[in-house]
């Protein structure tokens, strides 16, 4: 098994590419903390590694973001769990591993403009920040101030380019098609 590496403009988070599916089309789940890694018995394993401060599987790839220390000491023991967890044949997830909760508990808004923002989302922003190591959920619209909450996972929670993405990238996009939207904030 060869399990590339990439890195991601995130300097804390390095993604893992085991050359299989982790998750699936679509399917994603943060662990933010080892507690939050109860349902995966890789993600508990990589957070047995030291300085390991957050773990998240995309479609097929492993996004590692670490506290502290230094890459060329925790890279091995890394891509040594991976490589141990898939040549055994393991489980990514025990039971159901839909993490996604697409609720929208931030706003009332108008059910066309809502749909419109989801597409823009998952056609456009979501394949592009899933290259980078991370995901953007969309959590919410405000029709009233115009705002749109989405939700940063993986590598995005917590890269210093997150703001920049968000309002130069994801705003501007949003605004620019769907003129109801004025602001777009991280939840």
């Amino acid at each position: 098994m060869f399990i590339q590496t990439e890195s991601t403009p995130n300097p804390a988070t390095l993604k893992f590419l085991p050359g299989r599916e982790v998750m699936g089309e679509g399917a994603v789940a943060d662990f933010p903390s080892r507690e939050a890694a109860v349902r995966s018995a890789l993600a508990r394993t990589l957070f047995d590694i030291p300085d390991v401060s957050r773990v998240f599987f995309g479609a097929d790839f492993i996004s590692v973001t670490k506290a502290d220390g230094d890459w060329r000491n925790l890279k091995a023991p890394i891509l040594g769990a991976i490589m141990d967890h898939f040549t055994r044949g393991l489980a990514v997830m025990e039971g159901s591993h839909d993490e996604i909760d697409d609720s929208a508990a931030y706003g009332e808004a108008d059910p066309e403009i809502v749909v419109q923002i989801r597409e823009l989302i998952d056609t456009r922003v979501r394949p592009a920040v899933a290259q980078d190591g991370g995901d953007i959920i969309y959590k919410g619209f405000d029709g009233g101030s115009g705002i749109v909450f989405l939700h940063l996972q993986g590598s995005c929670a917590g890269c210093p380019s997150s703001t920049m993405t968000l309002k130069n990238g994801i705003e501007n996009m949003l605004r620019h098609y769907v003129p109801e939207v004025n602001a777009v904030e991280a939840v």
